[in-house]
C-alpha cells in the first residue's frame, strides 16, 4: 500500500464519493422519479429552506416588534442570501438593536485562542460583549436594559461544540433577568435522523458537555434550547422561529443554504460528519489535523505507522469510508512542526457514515496498536462517559462499546422525542 506524505495539503473541496447523497434524498423515491417535474421540485424544495431569521424577516420582526433587543451571533448568523442577521436587525424599524454578543472563536469566527476580548461591531458601532473572556455567562450589567435576547448561531450536531453551551448559559442568564429568549432556528447540518454515541454522564456537565444528551444528538438548536429550558428548568420565557421547508433527513448541502465555516477548523460538512467521532479524542495526545488544511478529516502521531493504521482500520469493514496512509506535519496545536504519521478518512458513501463507530474503532485501534504511547488520561474529557472509557482501557471492541452504551442511548431517544419540533419524514 501506498502512502502520502502532507505538509499543509491544498484546500480540499467537499469530497462525495460514489454519488451519494443525502438520507432523505435515497429513500422512499421510485426509478420513475427521475422526470424533469421531480427535479423541479427537488430543487425548489432544496431552494426553499428558510433558517429562523428569513422567517422572521419575512414575517416583519412582529416577535421583536418594539422591542430592545440583544443578539448572541457570529459570522454564521446569516440569512439565505448571505446577509447578516446583525445587519437585517439593525436596518430593521420593528426592532431596537443595542448590544452584540459573541460566542468561541469571536464575532467573525476567526479567532483560536483561550480567551477574547470584549469588541465593537464596524458596521453598526454596536459593543460586542465576548462570552468567550472574562465570563461566558451574559452579566446583569450587560442585560440591563434588554427586552428580548436573540441567539442566531449555526450548530454542527456534536455535543461538545461549544456553542449550545453558550445558548444554554444565556437561557439561564435571560431567565434570571427576566429577559425574554429567542432562538433563531436553524437545520442541523450533519442531518436531525441519525442520534448515535454516549450519552454524557449526569454530574460531569462543563464548557464542553452542557447537558447529559448523546454525542451526535440529531436535534436543532431551537430543539436543544426547549429540552435545556424543561429539563433543566430554566424560568425563561423562550419563544423558538421555527426552520420552514426542512426535513430531518436533509444534510446542509440538501437544504441550498451558505456554508459558512462555524469555526477555523471546520471547513466543510465532511469534517462536520466526522467531527463526533475523530473529535472525540483530540484531548488525547494524537492530531485531528488541527494546523492542517483538512482538520478533522485525519488523524495521527509521531508514534504511528501509517501503513499499519490504516490496514487496521480498512479491515474492520466500516461503511462509508476508507483509510488512506498518510504522513503530515501540522504547522500548530498537537505534534506543531513534527513528522506524524496517520490515515486520512475518506467519505466513499456519505448515507452510510457512522460517526461514533468510526470514533470508537479509532479508539479500540489505538489502545490495540499503541498501548503504551498512547496517553489516555484525558480520554474521557469530550466523552464524558465513564463507562465506555473503561470499556476501552479494558480491550473491547468497538461492537461492545457501542453495545454498552445502547441502554442510554434508547433512554436519551425517549427524552429527545418530547422536544422535537420537525417531523421524521422517514416515519411518515
Amino acid at each position: 500500500m501506498n502512502f502520502i506524505f502532507l505538509r499543509i495539503v491544498p484546500a480540499v473541496c467537499l469530497l462525495v464519493l460514489g454519488g451519494s447523497v443525502g438520507r432523505s434524498q435515497e429513500q422512499g423515491r421510485g426509478v420513475g422519479e427521475s422526470s424533469s417535474a421531480a427535479a423541479e421540485t427537488k430543487l425548489a424544495n432544496r431552494s426553499n429552506v428558510l433558517a429562523g431569521i428569513d422567517v422572521l424577516q419575512r414575517d416583519d420582526f412582529d416577535v421583536l416588534a418594539g422591542q430592545k433587543v440583544a443578539l448572541i451571533t457570529n459570522q454564521t448568523g446569516i440569512t439565505r442570501t448571505g446577509d447578516s442577521t446583525v445587519s437585517i436587525l439593525f436596518e430593521s424599524d420593528n426592532v431596537d438593536l443595542v448590544a452584540l454578543f459573541s460566542p468561541e472563536h469571536g464575532f467573525a469566527g476567526t479567532l483560536d485562542q483561550a480567551n477574547i476580548d470584549d469588541g465593537r461591531d464596524a458596521t453598526t458601532g454596536l459593543k460586542v460583549h465576548s462570552l468567550y473572556g472574562k465570563t461566558r455567562v451574559p452579566t446583569p450589567e450587560m442585560l440591563a436594559g434588554v427586552d428580548t435576547l436573540v441567539f442566531d448561531i449555526q450548530d454542527i450536531g456534536t455535543r461538545f461544540y461549544t456553542y449550545i453551551s453558550t445558548m444554554g448559559s444565556a437561557m439561564k442568564a435571560a431567565g434570571q433577568q427576566g429577559v425574554r429568549f429567542v432562538v433563531l432556528d436553524r437545520p442541523n447540518p450533519i442531518g436531525g435522523i441519525d442520534v448515535q454515541g454516549p450519552v454524557l454522564d449526569a454530574g460531569s456537565e462543563s464548557f464542553v458537555g452542557f447537558h447529559p444528551i448523546a454525542v451526535r444528538h440529531g436535534m436543532t438548536v431551537g430543539e436543544l434550547a426547549r429540552m435545556f429550558q424543561a429539563e433543566m428548568k430554566i424560568d425563561v420565557d423562550l419563544v423558538v422561529v421555527p426552520v420552514e421547508r426542512w426535513d430531518r433527513g436533509q444534510m446542509l448541502d440538501d437544504t441550498g443554504r451558505l456554508w459558512v465555516n462555524p469555526s477555523p477548523n471546520m471547513r466543510n460538512l465532511n469534517q462536520a460528519l466526522l467531527y463526533p467521532g475523530v473529535g472525540l479524542w483530540e484531548m488525547t495526545n494524537v492530531s485531528v489535523g488541527r494546523g492542517t488544511d483538512i482538520p478533522f478529516e485525519i488523524i495521527g502521531a509521531s508514534w504511528i505507522d501509517p501503513i499499519a493504521f490504516a490496514d487496521r482500520l480498512n479491515l474492520a469493514g466500516l461503511a462509508g469510508v476508507r483509510f488512506m496512509p498518510l504522513m503530515f506535519v501540522p504547522e500548530s496545536s498537537q505534534y506543531a512542526d513534527q513528522r506524524c504519521g496517520g490515515v486520512q478518512i475518506l467519505i466513499t458513501n456519505r448515507s452510510q457514515v457512522d460517526p461514533l463507530r468510526l470514533g470508537m474503532t479509532l479508539a479500540t485501534s489505538l489502545h490495540a496498536m499503541y498501548p503504551e504511547q498512547w496517553d489516555t488520561s484525558k480520554l474521557n474529557r469530550l466523552l464524558s462517559d465513564q463507562k465506555t472509557a473503561d470499556g476501552i482501557l479494558a480491550g473491547a471492541s468497538a461492537d461492545e462499546l457501542i453495545a454498552g452504551y445502547q441502554e442510554e442511548l434508547g433512554s436519551f431517544l425517549q427524552r429527545r422525542a418530547k422536544y422535537l419540533i420537525y417531523p421524521d419524514v422517514d416515519a411518515e
